[in-house]
């Protein structure tokens, strides 16, 4: 078994030997030629089952090369049997729900998590009712015999809580745990091997890396993907293969850019935490952060993301995000470039007013996710901001 950054380079890339290219193959073929009537009736019926692959493709909704090889190598990282990419982060999450809507209407769900989530899992749209409660160590106490999902976010967006998988997991008992891995990524969190059943990124964000693809995926057991893809080949939620070869063109950057984000977030995460404009950091590396101890456990880093409390409010949050220079004012994350946004104001807007106080998402909350760029930079920009 190859160390994680040599599988970075090389997953989803099995088959280039065979082919005689260097690059990977970009596949836009909306459907392809039958030259025999009986493979490609069976391989119809195979990728409508939901198998990984067939003999023939036969279309593209229901399966794309380009796209399997991009699948092939996140899941690969992830250490997962199979991944399944869609059109969106929230595509993912609404067939994950779709599917388990057949087994279960009753879904658990520790806030906080992306707004949207949030957004989707109360409305009920994906056929489950959703269950909130703000403590993992609650989650025993709240399953249902019609429970069919649990759902945990670590770190959580936007306030960076770390929920401990195998303890949730444990707690689920027979009840398959989803978690939300987006702003950790495989470099930092390896969910399946913690005992998730799931594990779903907005692949928009880190694993492809540039601004540039929308993409999600879920990775799990073959077993459980096998749904996924019928599903996906009946709603035509496919990856669109441009966007598949972004992503797979990202991975072998992967660990690079989040190890090198992840030492900008640490040295702004402490300076930060010692400004007088600032009256609190929400950041795993932080030594009173909750949870803690899941560094250098659960997670090998705390990560490139973290959020601040001005002591202003919406006014002071609002002056930092129109007056920084080198960083980007915009929703997303994982970018080569750092980001800064206001979830109470943006990403979570449309969670209740309520709820979003009681997960801390104040009005004078600054979510921030650090880029490549030098950090002494970084810094000037932000203190001129806060000045």
């Amino acid at each position: 078994m190859t160390r994680f950054q040599t599988t970075a380079v090389h997953a989803g890339r099995e088959d280039f030997g065979k082919l005689c290219v260097h690059a990977p193959p970009l596949d836009l073929s909306t459907t392809y030629p039958i030259a025999d009537l009986d493979t490609g009736s069976a391989s119809f019926d195979a990728l409508i089952g939901g198998a990984a692959d067939a003999a023939n493709p036969i279309y593209a909704r229901l399966h794309n090369p380009t796209v399997a090889r991009a699948e092939n190598g996140i899941a690969a990282l992830e250490g997962s049997e199979a991944c399944v990419a869609y059109g969106s982060g929230m595509a993912a999450l609404t067939a994950l729900l779709m599917d388990r809507a057949q087994h279960g209407k009753h879904v658990l769900v520790v806030r906080p998590l992306y707004g949207t989530s949030d957004h989707l899992l109360e409305s009920g749209i994906c056929g489950m009712q959703a269950e909130f409660i703000t403590d993992a160590g609650q989650i025993a106490a709240h399953l249902r015999p019609d429970t069919a999902l649990v759902i945990i976010e670590t770190p959580s967006n936007p306030t960076l809580n770390l929920i401990d998988i195998r303890a949730a997991v444990a707690a689920a008992g027979k009840v398959p745990v989803a978690v939300d891995s987006t702003f950790a990524t495989p470099v930092l969190q390896r969910p399946i091997a913690l005992g998730a059943a799931y594990v779903w990124h907005s692949a928009t964000k880190f694993l492809g890396g540039h601004g540039d693809v929308i993409a999600g995926v879920v990775c799990c057991s073959e077993e459980r993907a096998h749904p996924l893809r019928t599903m996906r080949a009946a709603t035509g939620a496919l990856l669109h293969p441009l966007a598949a070869y972004l992503l797979h063109r990202g991975l072998p950057t992967l660990k690079l850019r989040v190890e090198a984000a992840q030492a900008n977030a640490q040295v702004l995460a402490q300076r930060l935490a010692e400004h007088p404009a600032v009256a609190k950091v929400h950041y795993p590396g932080l030594a009173d952060a909750p949870n803690a101890h899941l560094v250098g456990t659960q997670m090998s880093g705390p990560g490139s993301l973290l959020s601040f409390d001005m002591r202003g409010g919406h006014e002071a949050a609002a002056k930092v995000m129109s007056r920084v220079k080198v960083m980007t004012s915009a929703v997303s994350l994982g970018s080569v470039d750092t980001l800064i946004q206001h979830p109470a104001g943006l990403t979570h807007r449309m969670v209740p007013d309520d709820v979003k106080l009681a997960t801390g998402i104040t009005p004078g909350l600054l979510r921030m996710s650090a880029g490549l760029e030098d950090v002494e930079d970084l810094w000037d920009d932000l203190a001129q901001a806060m000045a």
